[in-house]
């Protein structure tokens, strides 16, 4: 039996994105992210129900600040104690998994996505996505940019502004573009 898009966009192989599922649930996701992004603080309760709904698990205590944008939300995996501050985006095209206790400051952005470097395949229309695994009690800074296929383990910090393009271990401060480590916390 040959895969769906979305069987295909998960395992980490070309898919359409314009394809009718993965269409509706991009629909689905930008009229749950609609009416959370109309919410106020006043909300709490409102909001984690439209959390509930949008994204595949949530966690107990967590604040998310409007705006937020994703593609589908049914693939982002959300701890406990987890707080995103203003305008992140989380293009979840695969599995985005969010520890406990991780701070995001504002305009943090996570990309699963991305589009091959092969001008004649990209111009098929097709694309690729790759998960991103972030651990617990990791704190991410302003506008840093969080590529395809990255883990950042337990207890880091990624200072603002930084692009991850390869995995940052645990226990450890990192920064820069492309993102390094710079100091050892263990």
């Amino acid at each position: 039996m040959e895969k769906t898009e979305k069987q295909k966009m998960l395992a980490g192989e070309l898919y359409l994105a314009d394809d009718p599922e993965l269409a509706a649930e991009s629909k689905r996701a930008s009229r749950l992210l609609r009416m959370y992004n109309a919410t106020t603080e006043e909300q709490p309760e409102q909001r984690r129900q439209i959390l509930k709904e949008l994204f595949a698990q949530i966690g107990e205590k967590i604040t998310i600040v409007p705006p937020l944008h994703c593609d589908y939300g049914s693939n982002i995996y959300v701890g406990n104690g987890v707080y995103m501050n203003y305008g992140c985006v989380i293009l979840d095209c695969n599995k985005v998994e969010i520890g406990d206790n991780v701070l995001f400051a504002p305009y943090v952005q996570i990309y699963t996505a991305y589009h091959p470097t092969e001008p004649e395949i990209r111009l098929s229309g097709r694309e690729l996505a790759a998960p991103i695994k972030i651990g617990n009690n990791v704190w991410i800074g302003g506008g840093a940019i969080i590529c395809p296929g990255v883990t950042i383990g337990d207890n880091t910090t990624i200072g603002a502004g930084s692009v991850v393009v390869k995995d940052i271990p645990a226990n450890v401060v990192a920064v820069g573009n492309p993102c390094r480590i710079i100091r050892n916390l263990a």
